[in-house]
């Protein structure tokens, strides 16, 4: 029979979680000193200097040191070729629609191997046309397939060349969890995938969707293989300093595809104003180590706490983790709405605001979404939201300090300790 835990409780939870949590802290310590170390080195390797920072260009922004420099930031630190680092990606989905817009042709096939894609991304595969959007792969003759991922949430490393065709140009693989209720994928997980795709198809690329998953390890996903990693500045790299952005890191000829697209043809990534906004992708690429430490530990806490409140929560909070999300299987749909409010309240931006669900642009069902943010929906604050539908698990990601995530996360505990 489970405990049934009251308000007046809540202290002793906490405490109790807190001791579950010492271990995994030290070991996000240790992951986190490590990264920090790494990226002292990209900084100094690549001499950025106060005129990188600080030195702004306007129109076509030809010859901006600063934005070049930052693109060899980023490819030092990812171990890749080449990057594309702008503040004018405007989303995760936005930079991953350029990747694979500018590497696929039509006749071309993608294919997932981490099961169905992220909600946003069905339309531009064209698996889904929400709010009757056009534009997508499929109507440019470039094929989806998909491999299921096994009972326990796994990539199907035993079927991945069963799904490997002629046609096959691109593999697919999410490493955070997104909205399912599955693990991510580690870098040791993505090495599998390139070593069976590069032995089955030796000129088949593996793009990995980096998102919530940067710094979480010692490595990344380019430095096993991966041909190319897409990511948001609003998420992990921008470390709570970036207010917009993407990246797309990686082999050099494929970046060029990719800046092709992203721009022009014949014009790639030579142009791109910076507009005095270097200095904040520097500075919160510089800070997110640090920034997605803290956001890990928020995220052990949050599982730890709810487990001993009977919750089911993914990963659990001794599980090594390859992203910062945390999905809590509430098993109600008022539950994750007094949750999602519970967070919003207690959060430093729009606190008085109350989070309604609605229907977000590309997703099918309504989602609620609590972002109490200094920058408008970013995941590397603190945030929780989830799409309605069973089973009914909120998704917490984020926090630019653990104190204050504790804080938010004990608030939404008593929301439903009292509500019981």
């Amino acid at each position: 029979m489970k405990k049934i835990y009251k308000t007046e409780d809540l202290k002793n939870l906490e405490f109790e979680a807190l001791k579950l949590c010492e271990e995994p802290f030290k070991n996000v310590e240790k992951i986190a000193e490590f990264n920090q170390t790494k990226m002292l080195s990209s900084f100094i390797e690549n001499k950025v200097s106060e005129s990188h920072i600080n030195l702004s260009s306007s129109g076509y922004g030809y010859s901006d040191i600063g934005r070049d420099t930052l693109d060899k930031v980023y490819a030092h630190y990812f171990k890749a070729e080449s990057a594309l680092v702008r503040h004018s990606f405007n989303s995760g989905t936005h930079a991953l629609t350029v990747a694979l817009f500018g590497i696929l042709r039509p006749g071309d096939t993608i294919l997932s191997v981490t099961g169905e894609v992220y909600d946003t991304l069905k339309s531009v595969i064209g698996t889904e046309n929400t709010n009757n959007s056009s534009g997508s792969l499929k109507d440019f003759f470039v094929n989806y397939n998909q491999l299921d991922l096994t009972e326990e949430g796994k990539i199907d490393f035993e079927n991945i060349k069963n799904k490997i065709n002629n046609k096959t140009k691109v593999v697919y693989v999410q490493k955070s969890r997104g909205y399912s209720i599955r693990p991510s994928v580690t870098c040791e997980e993505i090495l599998k995938v390139v070593k069976i795709v590069k032995e089955a198809k030796k000129d088949c690329y593996i793009l990995v969707d980096n998102c919530y998953g940067e710094f979480t390890e010692k490595i990344e996903p380019t430095q096993v293989g991966a041909d190319l990693a897409v990511g948001s500045l609003i998420k992990n790299p921008g470390g709570g300093i970036a207010r917009s952005g993407g990246y797309i890191v990686g082999k050099k000829d494929l970046v060029n595809l990719c800046a092709q697209r992203f721009t022009s043809p014949g014009i790639g990534g030579e142009v791109g104003a910076s507009l005095n906004l270097n200095r904040e992708i520097f500075l919160g690429f510089f800070m997110a180590p640090l920034i997605v430490k803290e956001a890990l530990k928020t995220s052990i806490f949050a599982s730890a706490l709810f487990s001993l409140m009977g919750y089911e929560t993914f990963p659990k909070y001794n599980e090594p983790r390859s992203d910062i999300v945390a999905a809590i299987i509430l098993n109600n749909k008022e539950k994750v709405i007094e949750f999602c409010k519970a967070v919003q309240k207690y959060s430093p931006v729009d606190s008085f605001f109350e989070p309604e669900p609605w229907s977000m642009p590309g997703y099918s069902e309504k989602i609620i979404m609590a972002s109490g943010s200094f920058t408008g929906g970013s995941s590397i604050e603190l945030s929780a939201d989830a799409p309605l539908r069973p089973p009914y698990a909120v998704f917490l990601q984020g926090s630019l300090n653990f104190y204050s995530g504790k804080y938010s996360v004990l608030k939404a505990a008593e929301k439903l300790l009292k509500n019981r």
